[in-house]
């Protein structure tokens, strides 16, 4: 096991960013951590890293309690690291890597990592913010770390710098690394993750592998001559996990094994007459929206 938490506690004031939150994170897993902003995740992560100090709880890191050495082992961008805007790429990986006693010649493997080894001359502040932000990963790749934590890696990132970012992430995880990333962006931790907790005001709402606790089931919309009798009869012949009449129109998320054929002969039988009927792809967003509404 790579970290367990148990019941991590944080509050401010009146405000609790974390309750109780329990963790188990795997060796070679793409962990996730999934909500809105507030939900709980950098306190969660800040807690983990010991940048933060919880209420209550407490947390273990390769199955002991961490000690300073424990974070060599570890590769985090929780807290971007503090560049000098003046200085290159490469001296400011020096200064971190001397910081954190990682030897300085590690610093090239890290820039072609993440494709800044020809602007290691550059200063920072010539920087676009996706180089920016691929930079402070090649910082938290420096040593070679075991585990990755990850806050927002993409955050206010473009389409294309998302897509860098993402690649990167997903290489070190090909390479075995444990990936533990927090985002809100449902895209991204469906796309990196296996494993993902969703949080919600500072709560656990579910944990499991992505595959399943994001399930997206299809849709079948149907506008018929009487959608609510139709509405009706599925959900009581239990043909449909869920029914809903939106904008004069029937969406169903059909129960196991039913198809939109079994649904259209179910019309005809009742003399329903169905004017319109197609599938729609579920997104993982409404299924998150699903289980933090």
């Amino acid at each position: 096991m790579i970290l367990e938490t148990h019941q991590l506690s944080k509050s401010y004031g009146s405000i609790t960013a974390a309750e109780d939150i329990s963790l188990s994170v795997d060796s070679g897993t793409a962990f996730g951590l999934l909500g809105p902003n507030g939900s709980g995740k950098t306190t969660t992560l800040g807690i983990v890293m010991s940048v933060l100090k919880a209420d209550r709880g407490s947390f273990k890191w390769f199955e002991a309690e961490p000690q300073p050495s424990t974070y060599r082992r570890i590769g985090s961008l929780v807290e971007v690291p503090n560049f000098f805007h003046y200085l290159s790429l490469k001296r400011n990986l020096e200064v971190i890597a001397r910081i954190r006693g990682t030897d300085i010649a590690d610093i090239d493997r890290v820039l072609d990592l993440t494709g800044l080894l020809k602007r290691s001359s550059s200063r920072f502040d010539t920087l676009s913010l996706g180089m920016k932000q691929r930079l402070a990963l090649a910082a938290a790749l420096l040593g070679n770390p075991e585990v990755l934590v990850l806050d927002e890696p993409a955050n206010g990132l473009d389409p294309e710098g998302i897509a860098e970012v993402r690649k990167i992430i997903i290489e070190q995880k090909n390479q075995g690394k444990t990936i533990i990333m927090a985002s809100h962006i449902l895209d991204e931790v469906e796309k990196v993750c296996n494993y993902v907790a969703i949080l919600k005001k500072g709560r656990t709402l579910a944990e499991g592998k992505v595959n399943e606790l994001l399930v997206t089931d299809d849709i079948i919309v149907i506008d018929s001559d009487n959608n609510e009798s139709l509405k009706k009869g599925l959900e009581e012949q239990g043909l449909v996990k869920s029914a809903e009449l939106k904008d004069n129109v029937l969406e169903i998320v059909p129960a196991s094994g039913i198809s939109s054929g079994h649904v259209n002969r179910y019309a005809a039988d009742k003399e329903i007459v169905i004017n319109q009927l197609y599938i729609r792809k579920s997104t993982l967003e409404e299924q998150f929206l699903e289980l933090v509404k």
